[in-house]
């Protein structure tokens, strides 16, 4: 045996122990504001930079009233738009000299933000984050702007069949549950969309009682706190009772519901595939995620493997689990040459029967848990990074040893546990399949998927 041979088995011997020695995350203070804002807060003195990330509860697509998709974003994008003591250019130019970040998104069930910069410059960072949140401007120009802009990228997602497949995806899936809110927006609600909803939203959806922050970085308790109470700290009191933030189960899948878009110009056929997958705080959380490693979650798995590798279908097959606080959803998905997109579906048919009916190899497992474990250590590998990780296990109760736990528990996994997660997760009758492509020519293919509701790309809305 070489002495290569010989190191390399003496580390992965070792690794499991390596792993779980410490805690993949330590635990953060934990600071309350007097207007109800939560921080969570861990010193790294490392590096001279610190980063910060904002989750607020409620205020995310699945809380826009019903017709509005579109404005939880729309809100979101407004915030860097200026605010009521600086133009949208001083705050471009103030991060620019910093050579700081700052954003703003929304998700199905919040909103989030988050930003990076030296430690020097944190108090002005927090304070240009602190001003967008609790008093944007909504100037008419701005928005008249921002609104054009999302017509126009609205106009390039139809064009895009990839990215229109996905939209046509979540409303067929999701249908008029809130989940089904289209982010970008559509036509019928870019046209009902005004400055007034924005402002409404805003006022009711964006609270310090609903926000919580975790920094991360270069700084001092005391520094930290100072600097909180002088910016995030003004953000005023919210008055009444917070809005409501339960959102509805999500949707169980009986039966197929086929959708084709017919894009006449297309030359390729793009799927996604869905059925329910499992909310976050789900036990199978592990077993699954192994087993979609193997199925789909990687470049060797065997979707990429059998479609693109063997077949030379496709340049990409992929699935994936999304997972919320109360469900979660499976997809694949992946495009070929329209006359092929037959082809592709019994392929993806006959890999999802094959895992329910066999499983998968002892070899294969262990090679899927190597790759998990291998890829782990950079989720937490920054500042931003940890900040992020600290919402998400708050936010969904996981407990700050939930990286310990999932790394021990994804050794620990059986063949049998794998195995039952495909059979309780990957669709055999129930599901949706939308296909984007042409209809002339990929039409009489999927005839023996069942009846296909049928859509143009050129109409209105998804």
């Amino acid at each position: 045996m070489s002495r290569f041979t010989t190191i390399m088995t003496i580390v992965f011997l070792l690794l499991p122990a390596m792993l779980f020695s410490t805690e993949r995350l330590p635990r953060p203070e934990k600071i309350t504001l007097d207007n109800g804002l939560v921080i969570y807060y861990l010193e790294n003195p490392e590096l001279p930079l610190v980063s910060f990330r904002l989750l607020i509860k409620g205020a995310g697509s699945a809380f826009e009233p019903d017709g509005l998709d579109g404005l939880a974003n729309f809100t979101a994008d407004m915030l860097l738009k200026g605010t009521s003591t600086m133009t949208a250019e001083q705050i471009s130019e103030a991060l620019d000299f910093m050579g700081a970040r700052l954003n703003f998104a929304s998700a199905e069930e919040y909103v989030s933000g988050g930003g990076e910069c030296l430690s020097q410059f944190l108090p002005r960072l927090l304070q240009i984050a602190a001003d967008c949140l609790s008093s944007p401007a909504f100037k008419e120009d701005e928005y008249k702007k921002e609104l054009s802009r999302k017509v126009d990228t609205l106009k390039a997602v139809k064009d895009n069949p990839g990215r229109a497949m996905r939209q046509y995806f979540k409303k067929a899936y999701f249908g008029r549950h809130p989940f089904g809110h289209i982010s970008l927006g559509t036509d019928s609600s870019l046209e009902k969309m005004s400055l007034a909803e924005l402002k409404k939203f805003h006022s009711l959806r964006y609270r310090p009682d609903m926000a919580m922050i975790a920094v991360v970085g270069d700084v001092n308790r005391d520094d930290l706190l100072k600097i909180l109470k002088e910016t995030f700290g003004r953000w005023p009191k919210s008055d009444g009772p917070a809005p409501a933030v339960s959102i509805p189960p999500l949707p169980s899948q009986a039966g197929q519901k086929l959708v084709l878009v017919d894009k006449p110009d297309a030359t390729q056929a793009y799927f996604a595939l869905g059925s329910p997958g499992f909310a976050q705080k789900d036990g199978i959380a592990v077993a699954a995620n192994i087993m979609n490693t193997l199925w789909g979650g990687r470049f060797t798995s065997w979707l990429s493997t059998e479609l693109r590798i063997k077949r030379g279908l496709t340049y990409g097959a992929s699935s994936s689990f999304q997972s919320w606080k109360n469900g979660g959803l499976f997809m694949a998905s992946s495009y070929t040459r329209n006359e092929k997109i037959g082809e592709m579906l019994d392929i993806t048919f006959d890999l999802l029967k094959k895992a329910r009916d066999q499983g998968f190899s002892p070899e294969e497992i262990v090679s899927a848990k190597n790759y998990i474990i291998g890829q782990f250590p950079e989720t937490l590998e920054t500042n931003g990074s940890k900040a992020s990780a600290y919402l998400r296990l708050i936010y969904y109760d996981l407990g700050f040893d939930y990286f310990d736990r999932y790394l021990a528990d994804i050794q620990a996994a059986s063949p049998k546990e794998i195995k039952q997660a495909a059979i309780k997760l990957l669709p055999e009758k129930n599901y949706t399949l939308v296909v984007v492509g042409k209809a002339s020519e990929v039409k009489k293919q999927l005839g023996k998927y069942g009846r296909w509701e049928e859509k143009k790309i050129t109409d209105p809305d998804f």
